[in-house]
């Protein structure tokens, strides 16, 4: 099987000629003939499988040779994406293509100037790419229209279907025709989420080309056993003895992934941080850095998990175990992508131990566990500290005596001072 036989256009098929790209993913090999057909689909992959192209490439084989030019072009397929760096990935993804078939694509995120997407919605669109948030911004502000849509994407529909995402999504979709071929696609789709599924499809064809939430074959899994305290000096130990690997970090909070960095960079490892109080020039100079190797250390929270297609990442560490299974899945999945072999290491406290029954449960797999075991340096460091910080808490724990026990025990100390005096010199004088 090869892209040729799936009915896609000319144009289409020279560009995936000039990128070496022959034959489809199991994903892009079931799915673009039923797309091409009109029927709404629910794709379920594995990440890293292809799925942006299987469905942005029937889309614009469909949209082929039946726009308009110039200022006056309508908006025809609307794509969402649950986070700024997945929507401009899809982005970079549809570029050659749209450009090869005389189409328009413009991806609007949050985190820039609204303005500088004005102008360039202005120019006109055939194809949205964005986050529910900025493209209810501009929905709010007339500067798009979707009332002409006929193709409608959910990618990451999981998460994008989340509750925090679902009222968006309504308001969005009710300002599109219902009329429309609608398509969702994800690395993972719980049951629950199915139900919601219903009210925007009709008729929906459910491809699932894996085992659900089973992560990819070539990642080996770790888990080290340590309390909190030790995950730094794990951390460091780690990215020491892979010097100049490109290792991606996951942690709980944005305040944690900050304070892991501050300790990374004052030891000396270059390292940056990506997270939602980064702006977005922040975020993309962050991922530029860890792309071209001159930072190979990122540490993110959740918000780069999906899609975030990064080549080479040798190791994934997860410094905190995320809150939902799922995640898991989508963490590893940033390391051995397109065939290579990648790492997982996950640091579990004793806290976190029901996080892992949970991810185990649902990976269908008992991932092979070790305790972690400090070097040398690291226990004399610790030690130091340790003798620095029972000092400190002696001290504290003075201080933190009530005021009237501290007083009384001073005036006792000053009044037998004064006592012992007065009978000195009493004596002094009985004696002359």
């Amino acid at each position: 099987m090869n892209f040729r036989s799936l009915g896609l256009v000319s144009p289409i098929l020279k560009t995936l000629d000039k990128q070496g790209l022959h034959v489809p993913t199991p994903i892009q090999e079931k799915s673009i003939p039923i797309i091409l057909e009109g029927k709404d689909v629910i794709g379920i992959a594995q990440t890293g499988t292809g799925k942006t192209a299987a469905f942005i490439l029937p889309l614009i084989s469909k949209l082929y040779g039946t726009q308009q030019t110039g200022k006056f072009r309508k908006v025809k397929i609307l794509v969402l994406s649950p986070t700024r760096e997945l929507a401009q990935q899809i982005g970079e993804v549809v570029k050659p293509y749209a450009s090869a078939t005389n189409l328009k694509a413009c991806t609007i995120v949050g985190g820039v100037p609204i303005f500088k997407q004005f102008r360039e919605l202005r120019k006109g669109s055939d194809i949205i790419i964005g986050t529910p948030g900025r493209v209810e911004d501009h929905i709010s502000q007339k500067s798009i229209d979707l009332s002409s849509i006929s193709y409608t994407v959910l990618d990451e529909a999981d998460q994008m279907l989340d509750v925090g995402f679902l009222p968006a999504i309504k308001r969005i979709l009710n300002t599109t025709p219902k009329k429309r071929q609608t398509l969702l696609f994800s690395a993972t789709m719980p049951p629950e989420i199915k139900k919601l599924v219903a009210e925007f499809m009709l008729k929906a064809v459910e491809i699932a080309v894996s085992v659900i939430a089973k992560p990819v074959e070539k990642i080996n899994q770790k888990i080290i056993i340590l309390n909190n305290l030790q995950k730094i000096n794990a951390l460091k130990e780690i990215a020491k003895n892979r010097a100049g690997a490109r290792l991606l970090v996951f942690t709980k909070t944005k305040h944690g992934a900050e304070k892991v960095v501050k300790s990374l960079s004052k030891d000396g490892f270059l390292v940056a941080s990506i997270h939602g109080n980064k702006s977005q020039n922040q975020r993309e100079k962050s991922l530029l850095n860890f792309k071209n190797g001159s930072c190979p250390l990122l540490v993110a929270t959740d918000i780069a998990a999906r899609g975030i297609d990064v080549p080479g990442v040798e190791a994934v560490i997860n410094y905190d175990l995320p809150e939902v299974p799922e995640s898991y899945v989508h963490r590893i999945g940033r390391t051995a992508r397109a065939g290579m072999i990648g790492d997982a290491i996950s640091f579990c406290s004793e806290l976190e131990m029901k996080k892992l029954r949970a991810i185990e449960r649902l990976i269908k797999t008992k991932i092979k566990t070790e305790n972690y075991l400090e070097s040398v340096t690291t226990q004399i460091n610790e030690k130091g500290n340790n003798e620095l910080t029972k000092k400190r808490d002696d001290k504290r724990r003075r201080m933190d005596q009530p005021t009237g026990r501290r007083l009384k025990k001073n005036n006792s100390n000053f009044f037998k001072k004064k006592v012992a005096k007065k009978a000195k010199l009493r004596s002094k004088f009985l004696t002359n």
